[in-house]
């Protein structure tokens, strides 16, 4: 079915049509957008549900409890949903929204093209049927005037009374208009002529095409209203997948709930340590007593501190008058905590004091290899001192050696106060849970950072203060050897070094700050210039020599390698090299 022969005539209705079809591609589009932007306000909500509902870090504490961890996972899974709307928004506006544009412009201008040139067919058919009109109207007047001419002649020649001359004139006058008349008549033919040959072609040949045109302009809008359709479809069914990941994150979370766990949680949280009190003695008033007295009423003694943490603390903690008003802050609390956690029960307090203990060992062990980066710094500068110039680290040593200090001074008194609380538990062998218990393990591992293997068998105190007041090129360019050289004494040294050997009586529980086996290889090098390990613990390199990394650079500017051909391992400068990780790094 083709618009050319079945709407030959219907040309303003096949316009207006088009103009209808453009408009209403042009109202999807406005769809597409709002449905945009509905899609990205969800995900905005999401993500302010997210916000407002994720657990803060002050309450990270209570992600022991399993169905609290569950809630966080199932708020970042909803958190990834949110993406997947974010997704969904983007890309129906970088594709369909797109699209749906270029089509806009594209038939709008195919359908002025269209329109104009059927205009101009129209108005040249107009044109040859108006100058037909006008030569079939001289026809006619030609027509008349000879035939009146003719009469004319035909009156005077039979009038006997008019000269040959007056009869002469008429005859040429008859002729005259007779040839006008023929004249006028082959124009009008050859007009028709023209005007029938070009309306068969604008009925049979132009406007066909043009309507073909137009037909084939508003099948492809629709065609490609369809692909958008389905488009649209395939755009928010690609990310099904993942939602249905975030999910089945939501159920493994839920799965991952442990009610038996959360009140093991809740038990080691609030267990005071303290034994209940005993059975209460009878009283027995019938007994006779001296002097008609009675005996008072004896009861166990209670100790103060067993009542924090029971049912009765609530009330003691209303009792406050008119003297609680000034101090109703919700974070009051944080104040009255004595530094040594003396003012919590047994049970409560020795946990207060491994997590401090914790918290002063990790900060220990950076500082320690802040330093140790610091010293191997200033041994480069010293054998090259291009590189910088030694003195410039002086400031910076000095401030790490007093942080170190600090933190070894902190780690005493804390597993001191540990030592305390273990003896202040009644029956403390059995509370503590003896040396076999992860907790004496842990004070064991925490303590031996201050074993000989870092101070070099001296005192922590001692051994730090002694390096902090001899800062001088002297000390500090003392060989690697000494205990503030941080690389045969750190826990980074090669295994089999002779920096390992520790005085006589040293405690066999710091080898596990040492390698025990080759470390694996988790990539490879190529160095970038070559470089001449006059340090301890420096290995050379060629430009160019391809290399196996062992360890990665831990912020103090050395990467530990390998050459596997004689299996010698060594650190290197990370700016001399072009390291290739491998990818389960």
């Amino acid at each position: 079915m083709s618009w050319g022969t079945e709407l030959w005539d219907q040309w303003e209705c096949i316009a207006g049509h088009t103009h209808k079809g453009i408009n209403f591609l042009e109202q999807y589009g406005h769809f597409v957008k709002e449905r945009c932007q509905i899609e990205l306000d969800y995900a905005r909500g999401l993500r302010r549900l997210v916000k407002t509902y994720l657990p803060k870090k002050k309450e990270c504490e209570e992600l022991q409890f399993t169905s609290v961890k569950a809630f966080r996972d199932a708020v970042g899974e909803t958190a990834d949903l949110a993406g997947q709307h974010e997704v969904i928004s983007e890309t129906l506006s970088a594709v369909v929204l797109a699209e749906i544009t270029t089509l806009i412009k594209e038939f709008k201008e195919d359908r002025k093209k269209h329109l104009s040139d059927g205009s101009r067919v129209q108005q040249q058919l107009s044109q040859s049927l108006q100058q037909l009109e006008k030569a079939k109207k001289n026809y006619e007047k030609a027509f008349r005037e000879a035939e009146k001419a003719q009469e004319n002649y035909l009156k005077a020649d039979a009038d006997l009374h008019l000269s040959r001359a007056e009869v002469e004139k008429q005859r040429m006058n008859a002729s005259i208009k007779s040839q006008q008349c023929e004249d006028s008549k082959n124009e009008y033919a050859n007009q028709l002529q023209k005007t029938n040959q070009l309306q068969g072609d604008h009925y049979n040949t132009v406007m066909p095409n043009i309507f073909q045109g137009l037909q084939d302009l508003d099948e492809k809008r629709i065609n490609n209203f369809k692909n958008l359709l389905k488009k649209s479809v395939e755009i928010e069914r690609s990310v099904f997948p993942i939602i249905n990941k975030c999910l089945d994150g939501i159920v493994s979370a839920a799965d991952s709930i442990d009610e038996k766990n959360d009140s093991q949680v809740v038990i080691e949280r609030y267990k005071s340590g303290f034994t209940p009190p005993g059975d209460i003695p009878f009283d027995d008033l019938s007994t006779p007593r001296q002097n008609g007295e009675t005996t008072p009423t004896v009861h166990p003694p209670i100790r103060q501190d067993t009542i924090k943490g029971t049912i009765s603390a609530s009330k003691l903690k209303k009792r406050g008058g008119i003297f609680g008003i000034f101090g109703s802050n919700k974070n009051n609390f944080s104040f009255s905590e004595k530094e040594d956690f003396s003012d919590l029960p047994p049970n409560q307090r020795k946990k207060r004091i491994q997590q401090r203990i914790d918290d002063v060992t990790t900060k220990l062990h950076q500082e320690t290899a802040a330093r140790d980066g610091l010293l191997k710094m200033k041994e480069v500068y010293e054998g090259n001192p291009s590189l910088g110039d030694p003195m410039s680290i002086m400031g910076q040593l000095n401030d790490s050696c007093q942080r170190i200090e600090k933190l070894r001074a902190d780690l005493q008194r804390y597993q001191a106060m540990l030592e305390d609380a273990d003896i202040d538990i009644p029956g403390g062998g059995i509370a503590s849970g003896g040396p076999s218990t992860p907790n004496a393990s842990l004070a064991r591992h925490h303590s031996s950072v201050l074993s000989p293997h870092h101070n070099g068998g001296a005192s922590p105190r001692s051994s730090v203060t002694s390096h902090r007041t001899s800062l001088s090129d002297e000390s500090l360019s003392r060989s690697s050897h000494s205990p503030e050289s941080g690389i045969g004494l750190s826990h980074n040294s090669l295994p089999g070094s002779d920096t390992y050997d520790q005085p006589d009586g040293g405690d066999d529980d710091n080898a596990e700050f040492y390698d025990a086996e080759p470390l694996p290889i988790i990539g490879t090098c190529r160095a970038l210039y070559s470089f001449e390990g006059t340090s301890e613990g420096s290995m050379n390199m060629t430009e160019g020599e391809e290399l196996s990394v062992i360890e990665l650079d831990q912020g103090d500017g050395w990467t530990r390698v390998r050459r596997t051909s004689v299996f010698e391992e060594g650190f290197v400068p990370t700016s001399y090299i072009e390291m290739t990780l491998y990818n389960n790094c």
